[in-house]
């Protein structure tokens, strides 16, 4: 299986933004982590991040051709990003949110994300462990589906 992990607006930043939140990690530490906790599972893992929510919604929109499932953490474009949801919805691959952060705990603007109406599921205050979570079940899923298809 073939995983796109995508990553939104700022995540480019970890590391040096608010550590005490996000810890310690930098994006570069977590896409390694993914590429190879997704190995060990016999998945196939892509990362991309970007700032711009054009480049996101292209990225989704090219995903079927190639992957199978995605794992994103829209950041900020979890709270405003109809777009990205419908993007998602169009593609219609087993989506993953994942959000380092427990969004329900912090502001009150983050406890609603459109990303998660068009998510198989969500994961949110795990920090990075959360993206491992995600390829793990995504294996699973995938497992369950050719395990049922016999």
């Amino acid at each position: 299986m073939r995983v796109l992990v995508l990553n939104g607006p700022n995540l480019n930043m970890l590391g040096t933004r608010q550590p005490e939140v996000y810890g310690p990690h930098t994006l570069a530490q977590v896409e390694d982590r993914c590429v190879e906790h997704g190995h060990a599972l016999g998945l196939e893992v892509t990362c991309r991040q970007s700032n711009d929510e054009a480049k996101l919604i292209t990225w989704i929109q090219q995903a079927s051709a190639t992957f199978e499932a995605i794992v994103i953490n829209p950041a900020a474009y979890s709270h405003t990003s109809i777009a990205i949801m419908d993007a998602l919805r169009a593609v219609d691959l087993p989506t993953v949110e994942v959000h380092m952060s427990n969004i329900h705990r912090r502001e009150p603007f983050r406890h609603h994300s459109y990303v998660s109406q068009a998510a198989w599921g969500v994961i949110c205050g795990f920090g990075i462990q959360g993206y491992e979570m995600a390829l793990d079940a995504l294996a699973r899923r995938d497992v369950q589906a050719h395990t049922t298809e016999s």
